[in-house]
């Protein structure tokens, strides 16, 4: 399970970014503890509240717990890795806030915690915590028999395709597969050892090598999109430099952009048109598709919900009418029965809650495997897609290269042609260039 934390502040946006149902299909607020309001915007604001009391402006460290791709965790797993990171950064007494969230048939979990303790108006200190969610991260993947990632082994080994927001915007920006264009990056930086051995692989690739600013080099696509050479080939800004050196001249943006442009016809820019068109037509059935599972599966929630709401309410009036009253109540508490039937009702409760909530998740379950169904096609029909622009960027840069080495030998043999006359005319009719003539 990926731990990522932060200390933050601003109760409000954070309260209203965990409840964000645009970009979460479901979001369950799970549990508030420690707080008198019994909603999350109020709960947060009563920990900002607090805050000002005392000098602390990151008042809040928030948490999130994403477990991998391929498996669904229960609810009892992240309440137990949440249990371990609050023992172990000695946040078992202060208030909390866990909120759920389900998005692509996935489910990942937030906890905010406040720093302030009440009693003595003092925040608390959290000390190295990176490396203590590192330590609580490789106990939840060994205690739960899952592969350990590499990158817990040895931080060298961490997955070079893990990419930063700025990247998965930009790709998100022009809908392509930002594992598919970081991984080709990478292998054209892995299999270049010059400057004229990348910008080749990258121009094979549909990519142009251009100047960008503060001396930077990056590379510009077929669209004019700007990438970040050294961010998504995962190498520092230094290799770069050393690799281009510091008096290489490399074209501008602008100038890459404009070339780009003129050569790409507009026969050439309608085949990358007509693959979008083609997936464009497709994402609206996928898209009402999933709204239409979305909108049932709320439904059939809500629906257990309050079926669950009146059982509970029913079996605690049952429970409650077990105890005598009256004359009889009172001989009950002195020989004992009273305090027997309550903790029956008490283990009954207990029993009884355990049993909704293993309803209530078979069902989270159930819609989250056939939303992981849905998402597979997705899934699928975005790679096609990023596969065959790929494909397309390539063939086009392989022709236009093509047509640029047809096109330098003429414009050389023009070149060549021009030097003889040219010739003729600085030094005149059966005059050479082989110095002055000399005096008579």
């Amino acid at each position: 399970m990926i731990l990522k934390a932060s200390q933050r502040a601003n109760a409000t946006q954070l309260a209203s970014h965990l409840l964000n149902t645009q970009d979460n299909e479901h979001v369950e607020l799970h549990e508030l503890r420690g707080f008198l309001s019994e909603n999350l915007h109020g709960a947060l604001y009563e920990a900002e509240a607090i805050a000002k009391g005392s000098r602390c402006k990151q008042f809040l460290f928030s948490l999130s717990l994403s477990p991998p791709e391929t498996e669904n965790v229960p609810v009892e797993t992240f309440e137990t890795a949440i249990e371990m990171i609050e023992q172990k950064l000695s946040l078992d007494d202060h208030p909390r806030a866990i909120v759920f969230h389900e998005k692509e048939g996935r489910r990942h979990a937030h906890v905010v915690w406040s720093r302030i303790d009440a009693q003595t108006m003092t925040a608390k200190q959290l000390p190295f915590f990176k490396n203590r969610l590192m330590e609580v991260s490789k106990e939840l993947y060994l205690e739960h028999g899952r592969k350990l990632p590499k990158g817990f082994i040895d931080r060298e080994l961490r997955n070079p395709l893990n990419f930063s927001l700025k990247e998965w915007q930009q790709a998100k920006r022009i809908q392509q597969d930002p594992r598919m264009i970081k991984a080709m990056f990478q292998e054209s930086w892995q299999r270049s050892d010059t400057a004229k051995a990348l910008k080749e692989a990258l121009e094979e690739k549909g990519y142009f090598i251009a100047k960008g600013d503060r001396r930077a080099v990056v590379a510009v696509d077929m669209r004019g999109e700007v990438y970040s050479l050294a961010r998504w080939s995962g190498v520092k800004t230094k290799d770069i430099r050393d690799r281009f050196g510091q008096d290489t001249q490399l074209p501008s943006i602008e100038e890459v952009k404009a070339m780009v442009s003129e050569r790409m016809d507009e026969r050439l820019k309608s085949f990358i048109r007509d693959v979008d068109m083609y997936y464009r037509r497709l994402r609206p059935a996928i898209e009402y598709q999933r709204t239409q599972m979305v909108e049932r599966q709320k439904k059939e929630r809500i629906l257990l919900s309050e079926k669950l709401g009146k059982r509970q309410l029913q079996e605690a009036q049952q429970r409650a009418a077990r105890l005598p009253r009256g004359l009889g109540g009172l001989w009950s508490r002195v020989t004992g029965k009273t305090r027997r039937i309550k903790q029956q009702n008490e283990y009954e409760a207990w029993q009884a809650y355990r049993r909704d909530s293993a309803e209530k998740e078979k069902l989270i379950v159930q819609h989250l495997e056939e939303r992981q169904r849905l998402q597979q096609k997705i899934n699928t029909l975005r790679q096609q897609r990023s596969k065959e622009i790929s494909e397309l960027q390539h063939d086009i840069a392989s022709y236009l290269l093509k047509r640029r080495e047809i096109l330098q030998p003429r414009t050389n043999e023009r070149r060549n042609s021009e030097l003889p006359r040219r010739a003729d005319r600085m030094h005149g009719p059966g005059r050479t260039n082989s110095g002055p003539e000399p005096e008579l």
